[in-house]
């Protein structure tokens, strides 16, 4: 295809997925916040440094295209994951296979989950997935995804609609960190708070909750197969019946949710390209890497700084490091994390992140931006605000750093717990060597 080519299809300022094709041959599938500016931008004579050989020999190989708007940037991104699934255009997916892309997946439990995972902890062809403790069983796979952040993303929006739990662990189970989660993610509502009964006695005690909960699950696989439609469509009868029947709650609960589908604010989902392109190197090589850093001291005695690392949502204590605090003054908690992270930085070999997480309020974020700035690197930082209890009010910068609220407070309270440990034991040793 040529740049002139492109006044035909009458491209709109929408967003939507285009099909680069060949013949009937689709050669490339991508999503747009605009179809108009992102397929013109397949035409810039910068294609090659930004975009890459691949994508410019696609681009050479297309005789034409076709493209399918969308109400939403939300839309598009579980659309191009359908168009993927059927055509695996090889512009897509040379250089890929199924190990590689991210899905979206809803187990097969008593209480469903909704999971993004790798490939590579799926099997395909009985439809069971590798997690911890052991194989899962599941109802319905999505994808493949390309970018894993924009998935992540993509499913704490849908959440915001349509409640659902997707705890690392199956949610009966008992585990002090997923209580912490689900408590906290039931406060901001971002877990079905009419399940909190449920979890807290025996599923059979309350059916009611439960089968609501599941309705959810309907409507969350719905929309991640791409049948939005059917959803409205489906969410208008529920309206109208409740209306009709005079339950007036189940009725404003429906016209809240088709609301939401057409007015969400989703334009995180498309990010900047250099950015994004940093987080597909990223995700290629390591799985999404959460790092995150506290400190703890005595009166200003025995200052102690860690950084702990969580990928996927899963601690990798091997990659944990301990900072014995030396060149700042005592109590200094804002010099304190600066002097970790130059450290951390002065330290290629490890791998870096794709967010980090810190202790504190905006000037610990100030201060790992700077630091993080001075290194030439773009890694997005979120900051865990904590009340007089210690316990987390507020979390921010979550959102543009690609991380949820909840895995960041997550990882910030690992930090907290590794941090206080490893202080016990420094201070320990100083005591018997006096």
């Amino acid at each position: 295809m040529q740049r002139s080519d492109l006044s035909k299809f009458q491209l709109p300022d929408v967003p939507g997925v285009y099909l680069f094709k060949q013949g009937r041959k689709v050669l490339y599938v991508g999503k747009a916040t605009s179809l108009r500016d992102r397929v013109r931008s397949y035409f810039d004579d910068d294609l090659i440094a930004t975009r890459g050989p691949r994508i410019v020999d696609m681009v050479t190989q297309a005789k034409g295209m076709i493209y399918h708007t969308t109400p939403t940037v939300l839309e598009a991104l579980v659309k191009e994951a359908a168009l993927i699934k059927k055509y695996m255009p090889p512009a897509n997916s040379d250089g890929k296979d199924d190990k590689t892309f991210l899905y979206a997946v809803i187990t097969d439990e008593e209480i469903p989950r909704v999971l993004a995972i790798r490939g590579k902890d799926i099997d395909f062809e009985n439809k069971t997935a590798f997690l911890p403790p052991a194989s899962c069983k599941l109802l319905s796979i999505f994808g493949p995804f390309p970018s894993g952040p924009q998935l992540r993303e993509g499913l704490r929006l849908i959440r915001k609609i349509f409640p659902f739990f997707d705890t690392p662990r199956p949610v009966g189970q008992k585990s002090k960190h997923q209580q912490a989660r689900i408590e906290f993610n039931t406060q901001i509502e971002q877990y079905p708070r009419d399940m909190r009964f449920t979890l807290t006695s025996s599923i059979g005690e309350n059916k009611v909750n439960l089968k609501r909960y599941r309705r959810t699950i309907k409507r969350v696989a719905l929309f991640l197969g791409g049948k939005t439609k059917e959803l409205r469509h489906m969410l208008e009868r529920e309206m109208k019946s409740a209306a009709a029947e005079e339950r007036f709650e189940d009725a404003a609960e429906a016209r809240r949710q088709l609301f939401a589908l057409d007015h969400i604010q989703d334009v995180s989902l498309i990010k900047d390209e250099n950015r994004y392109q940093q987080y597909v190197s990223i995700e290629t090589k390591l799985g999404y890497r959460i790092e995150a850093y506290d400190t703890a001291h005595l009166a200003g005695t025995n200052a102690i700084g860690v950084m702990v690392v969580v990928e996927d949502g899963v601690p990798v204590k091997r990659e944990y490091r301990t900072f014995r605090i030396r060149g700042v003054k005592k109590n200094d908690d804002v010099g304190s994390l600066k002097e970790i992270l130059i450290r951390r930085f002065n330290h290629p070999e490890w791998p870096f992140p794709a967010a980090i997480v810190v202790d504190g309020g905006a000037p610990q974020k100030r201060a790992a931006e700077s630091v993080i700035a001075a290194a030439g690197l773009s890694i997005g930082v979120a900051a865990v605000v904590k009340d007089e209890r210690h316990r987390p009010r507020e979390v921010l910068g979550a959102r543009r750093a690609g991380v949820s609220e909840a895995d960041a407070v997550l990882a910030n309270a690992e930090a907290h717990r590794f941090s206080l440990s490893r202080h016990r034991a420094a201070r320990s040793r100083n005591i018997r060597s006096k």
